[in-house]
């Protein structure tokens, strides 16, 4: 049997599932485990020397942009260690050159590839290769082991619930895996194909039952999509509610499922919805067809509606910056933010975003002639296809505007100020004269200070902070090191 360390680089400031889970599978089939999260944890020194092996976590790409500087590192000490790279990112991380003969890319349910990777020696596997495993329903299976949270640094050391002036500690869990949809920038449908796996309930409340024994007060669903699944999610929701009736939870929920499964949405703010994180995306109609996102900019508007009458806030994701955005939509997304009363929900990052197509993206399926016409190589080291906007102007705008919000990150600068500052941004790119933020159109929250949001304010595929490089590198990172500062391709 096989010495593993597992390491993960980032996962939304959370304790991460992606160590947890492969951690129980491995040690199950008989392999000695440790676990490091660098996010949180120095570099492992004497757990490099231990190792037989060593895999890194990708599940975005965010984690696999420090993964890789992590590889380097490692292997300026141990050049001939065996390496894994598993998670939704295993397929961009094939094309990056990072991987060679014998170390695996594994997405999808990847106990089993690591397991049979580990058992072989990995000499049959080529660098290009990804292991796709997307597994199957558990419900009326016999349950699956509980991720191993031992050796994993205590939930305190992560982000944590803040709302009303009270703070408690997060645990994350999941329901299911995949998601149901295919937005044309996501990698989930490049991995699940459209197909989710749900977690079977009993399974998800013992690991529930662990967050809050380690000390949770909330709980965040890790699902892409917690309502992919409605009756399944809901029976957990109560489940959990009954049990634990004082713990809160969020979830990732698209707009379509908000405003198709209104009752469960209603039932789920009774039983301790706390807050939803939704990818509005754009308010641009051309965007939202182009990403199949299967909402229109009134939709968004009417799910924040829908969600205040039941006292639940909405945490919008936007990606601003795609080849279709034309100027008035940069315009049309903070006067959306105003008109909504989200500036306190819109985390600043979410004003820079810009498309990151990575290899096999479902972008890239598309016959567009306007994507065509400003699509760039594959730049490995980018991990992903470059891309110029068809208007110089934006492309200057997003870099402008991440430089912003890196700065606001690191100084903790209040988020009505860093909105005001995004808003003073765009215009004066655009040569416009701000006529003022719009009124609310919709019944607007409660005071910004009672919101309920978690404390990490990056997100899931944006590009890595200097000191988020700064921590896993070997060697002091310069500025240029972090090109385009934030893309995502999440949907």
């Amino acid at each position: 049997m096989s010495r593993v360390l597992l390491v993960s680089t980032y996962e939304l400031g959370a304790q991460p599932l992606g160590l947890a889970r492969p951690a129980a599978e491995l040690a199950a089939a008989g392999h000695d485990v440790r676990t490091v999260d660098l996010t949180v944890e120095p570099w492992p020194t004497d757990d490099v020397a231990w190792a037989d092996v060593v895999a890194f976590s990708v599940p975005m790409h965010t984690a696999l942009r420090l993964a890789i500087p992590a590889v380097d590192r490692l292997r300026a000490t141990r050049p001939d260690m065996r390496i894994a790279l598993y998670g939704l990112y295993a397929p961009a991380a094939a094309a990056t050159g990072v991987l060679r003969v014998g170390d695996l890319a594994a997405a999808g349910e990847v106990g089993t590839a690591l397991a049979a990777w580990l058992d072989t020696g990995g000499q049959a596997i080529e660098p290009h290769a990804v292991a796709v495993d997307i597994g199957r329903a558990e419900e009326g299976a016999t349950p699956p082991l509980l991720p191993r949270r031992a050796g994993l640094p205590g939930l305190g050391a992560y982000a944590r619930l803040v709302a009303a002036g009270d703070e408690r500690l997060v645990g994350t869990v999941e329901a299911s895996r995949g998601c149901n949809h295919r937005c044309r920038h996501c990698p989930v449908p490049v991995v699940y194909d459209g197909r989710s796996r749900a977690v079977a309930k009993d399974s998800v409340l013992a690991d529930v039952d662990a967050v809050v024994a380690a000390g949770a007060g909330h709980v965040r669903f890790a699902d892409p999509d917690f309502l992919n699944r409605p009756v399944h999610a809901l029976g957990v929701a109560r489940a959990l509610h009954a049990r634990h009736p004082d713990v809160t939870f969020d979830a990732t929920i698209k707009v379509s499922h908000l405003l198709r499964h209104q009752n469960v949405v209603a039932e789920l703010a009774d039983l301790g919805l706390a807050f939803v994180v939704s990818a509005f995306e754009s308010t641009s109609e051309a965007v939202l067809r182009r990403l199949a996102k299967g909402h229109t900019a009134q939709d968004a508007s009417r799910a924040v509606a829908q969600l205040r009458a039941h006292g639940v806030e909405i945490r919008p994701s936007f990606l601003p910056f795609t080849p279709w955005t034309r100027r008035q939509d940069l315009v049309d997304i903070v006067d959306f933010v105003a008109a909504h009363d989200l500036v306190a929900n819109v985390d600043p990052v979410q004003y820079s975003i810009r498309l990151l197509i990575p290899p096999g993206s479902l972008v890239l399926d598309d016959d567009d002639p306007v994507l065509a016409a400003c699509l760039g190589q594959l730049d490995a080291a980018s991990l992903g296809f470059s891309w110029s906007a068809p208007d110089p102007l934006l492309d200057e705008l997003q870099t402008a505007l991440a430089a912003r919000c890196e700065a606001a990150a690191d100084s903790g600068e209040p988020v009505e100020a860093i909105y005001t500052a995004v808003r003073a941004l765009v215009f004066d790119h655009l040569g416009r004269r701000d006529p003022g933020a719009p009124e609310p159109v919709v019944p607007p929250g409660p005071a910004p200070g009672l919101r309920p949001r978690l404390t990490e304010p990056w997100f899931c595929c944006a590009e890595p902070t200097r000191q988020q490089l700064a921590g896993v590198a070997a060697a002091p990172v310069a500025f240029d090191a972090c090109p385009s500062p934030m893309t995502r391709t999440n949907g």
